[in-house]
């Protein structure tokens, strides 16, 4: 196991990074830091002898947040803000579908499984439908849904 960042990198986080319990003085599922906010890399260590964390200082807001390795990309790498991140609820903006067959309907609501960034297109899902396969929908063809506890999600750029 060797770690992908060093000490001082420059690192940004490409999910929105809440409280899982381990941040002290916040509640559990609390927002720490927006996806695509960078900080410095402080420290390296590991979890369960298996994981790499980074502790990161994100100087704009003061804070050092344990991060895996996978949540982070080197701060020069290309970046490309998303509306959604993954387990995050969707509808279909627009009906979807498979060769020319209709399999999700206007309004539907999904969970997005992944974010594809790297898109050709732009940025795109994989969105999975109860019931159906997962489909890679480009951004444009979803919205936001509403929550009975919140409101309209807003989506983060």
């Amino acid at each position: 196991m060797r770690p992908g960042f060093e000490y001082g990198d420059e690192v940004r986080v490409v999910r929105n990074v809440r409280n899982d319990g381990t941040f002290p003085g916040r509640p559990t599922g609390t927002l720490l830091i927006r996806r695509g906010s960078t900080g410095f890399v402080r420290d390296i260590g590991t979890f369960l002898q298996d994981q790499i964390i980074y502790s990161v200082h994100f100087l704009e807001h003061d804070l050092v947040v344990g991060c895996r390795e996978e949540e982070l990309q080197g701060a020069a790498a290309p970046w490309r803000p998303s509306r959604f991140e993954a387990r995050e609820k969707v509808a279909s903006r627009v009906p979807l579908g498979i060769q020319g067959k209709v399999v999700v309907e206007s309004g539907e609501i999904g969970e997005v499984m992944r974010v594809l960034r790297d898109h050709p297109a732009g940025v795109a899902y994989e969105v999975h439908f109860a019931d159906r396969p997962t489909l890679q929908v480009p951004e444009s063809a979803l919205i936001e849904i509403d929550t009975p506890d919140t409101g309209p999600e807003v989506g983060n750029t």
